[in-house]
């Protein structure tokens, strides 16, 4: 396994497929993974072929598909495809096969390369929701959690006939996502993603609040929200427990983390005065409006034509700040005389009238009073962008890392610089 790389491009990535109807959607992970840039080789369970047969697996891999212990045996393939893995993927994972991992069982292709990777290993369960709640099933999930696996959540909603409830496989954009994040984690000397976050509760928050005018317009942002799903995705990673406050994000939700959707600048200031104090860690990645209108008005605000000569009368529209939610977060964690939880802001700025982007940025650190400032600067195109590039200062304004590169790698970084400000654990 390649210890250097830090992303799927180049990767090489082994899917597992268990023996259930979900096997289908792997199929787009699958796609998604080869666009990524990975080498995919596909290891799909007896069962499992009778749901997506080899032929799909070869076509959309590149790669023949082997299932026996026996097969390809001249080159030791058990062995082989688990060494060289740089990362493993299992979708769907049944309940019987979370079983056979927990124990060590390698009593096929699949089991036999996953007991002999050192490489990180994302799990992504599909069953009914009585598999999923029994004790077994829950014993088994944290076992392996405890060892290092990355076991998602499994999604809630419509299952195989008329049962509804959590056992969805997590839609394979989500499971790509994850990917990233296992890829892009710092490892443990094992070789597995380092679970440095276990214990720890993180409230984030993403995407850019709208702030209505009237019931047709609004004031907004171009932020998409990807940098606060990346930190998401790469705290589940690292075993943290994640609340996200998403404003306005249309993304598919990170397996595990606890969703709650807000529109504007005061919904989200409320929320995260509602949960600031139970969780170690806020991270404030959501682009805020800065301003929002004095008054809503009732009904469609018109054009000015009373004139009737054709001119182009604009109508005053009146705006009013919103509220500072960093600024007041630090306040009040000072006026409460504790240290939960640390608080880490973000700065998009751009230079204005001889200053630089740098100092502003270095300004508002001292200014906020955050434990830590991400700063980027935005003159460019870089919001919905794939690579972010950033300087994390302290509340001094003093810059303590760098990081440049995918969002998951700058969400990795962001939180390497989180954990020694982090309150010591109660």
């Amino acid at each position: 396994m390649s210890s250097q790389l830090r992303t799927l491009a180049g990767a090489r990535v082994l899917v597992g497929v268990g023996g259930g109807i979900a096997a289908y959607k792997t199929a787009h992970l699958v796609r998604g993974l080869v666009g990524d840039g990975a080498d995919v080789r596909v290891v799909p369970t007896t069962a499992s072929l009778e749901f997506v047969g080899a032929a799909t697996w070869e076509a959309l891999s590149h790669h023949p598909v082997l299932t026996s212990v026996f097969e390809d045996v001249e080159e030791v393939a058990h062995v082989r495809l688990g060494q060289q893995a740089d990362l493993v993927v299992i979708a769907p994972a049944t309940a019987d096969l979370l079983a056979r991992l927990r124990i060590g069982r390698a009593d096929d292709l699949l089991t036999a390369s996953a007991l002999v990777t050192r490489a990180p290993i994302v799990v992504a369960p599909a069953m009914h929701t009585e598999m999923w709640e029994h004790p077994s099933t829950i014993e088994n999930v944290a076992v392996l959690r405890e060892r290092g696996l990355t076991v998602l959540d499994p999604a809630v909603g419509r299952l195989t006939g008329p049962d509804s409830g959590p056992g969805r496989l997590p839609e394979p954009e989500a499971i790509l996502e994850a990917s990233r994040a296992a890829v892009a984690a710092p490892r443990d000397e094992h070789g597995a993603v380092r679970r440095d976050l276990v214990g720890r509760d993180l409230l984030i928050t993403a995407g850019g609040t709208r702030e209505d005018l009237d019931p047709v317009r609004f004031l907004a942002n171009h932020s998409s929200g990807r940098q606060g799903w990346a930190l998401a995705h790469a705290a589940l990673a690292r075993g943290a427990r994640v609340r996200l406050l998403a404003a306005n994000v249309e993304l598919e939700t990170p397996p595990g983390a606890q969703r709650l959707d807000v529109s504007s600048a005061a919904e989200l200031a409320a929320l995260v005065a509602e949960h600031r104090g139970q969780v170690d860690a806020l991270v404030r990645a959501a682009a805020v409006a800065d301003f929002t209108g004095a008054e809503r008005a009732e009904s469609k605000i018109k054009k000015d034509e009373s004139a009737g000569d054709g001119s182009d009368a604009v109508p005053a529209i009146a705006l009013r700040r919103t509220q500072d939610i960093l600024r007041r977060s630090v306040l009040e964690r000072t006026e409460s005389g504790s240290d939960r939880p640390a608080i880490v802001g973000f700065a998009a700025e751009t230079g204005a009238e001889g200053i630089s982007a740098l100092d502003l940025a270095r300004e508002k650190a001292r200014r906020k009073g955050a434990d830590l400032l991400v700063f980027n600067d935005i003159t460019g195109e870089v919001f919905g962008a794939a690579d972010n590039s950033v300087r994390i200062l302290d509340r001094s304004g003093e810059e303590v890392a760098r990081a440049e590169g995918s969002k998951t790698l700058v969400a990795h970084a962001v939180l390497d610089e989180l954990l020694p400000v982090l309150p010591e654990v109660p």
